[in-house]
């Protein structure tokens, strides 16, 4: 398949690699390993490091997934996502959508990145997984991208599962 044919996979790093909602639970989840990061957005607004927690096997997974899809950080990290997030999923150098400095704004109930992610994706097919999708952004994107899409909630304090893998790979291979 043509690289420039196959759907986008746009990944957001807090909650579905991330799965912060566990920090607050004793110990780590079983798969994850806890890190201690700097990337420059949270450098420059928190005065100690983000604890962040990441399973190295998800690296292997999204992996998995690049025959059917272009993997793209959709993620505040930006190319920070590429220093402190890919290197420990065994993950290549990615690219990331560069949100505006200001993004307040959002149409109709959308989380802020909705509008982005369709200008990104340029009427290309994608999935995006990220922890703060709505039904909102469902609609918007049904009525607002006319290619094919799949927006996946993923639930921050499990982060990615085998269930969102296998709803991904089906996904593609249906188109």
């Amino acid at each position: 398949m043509n690289p420039s044919r196959k759907p986008l996979l746009l990944i957001d790093v807090d909650g579905p690699l991330n799965p912060y909602g566990a920090l607050a639970a004793p110990g780590t989840p079983d798969g994850y390993e806890k890190h201690l990061m700097r990337p420059s957005l949270w450098a420059r607004t928190q005065p100690g490091p983000l604890p962040v927690l990441l399973n190295p096997g998800h690296g292997a997974e999204l992996l998995a997934l690049t025959g059917r899809y272009e993997l793209v950080w959709a993620t505040t990290w930006e190319d920070d996502a590429n220093e402190w997030i890919g290197p420990l999923l065994g993950l290549p150098e990615l690219p990331y959508i560069a949100w505006p400095e200001t993004h307040g704004w959002a149409p109709r109930g959308t989380l802020w990145k909705t509008q982005y992610v369709l200008e990104y994706a340029a009427g290309r097919p994608f999935a995006w997984v990220d922890d703060e999708i709505t039904s909102y952004d469902r609609e918007w994107v049904d009525r607002e991208h006319l290619a094919a899409a799949l927006l996946l909630y993923v639930d921050p304090g499990t982060g990615l599962t085998r269930p969102d893998f296998d709803a991904l790979a089906e996904w593609a291979a249906a188109l």
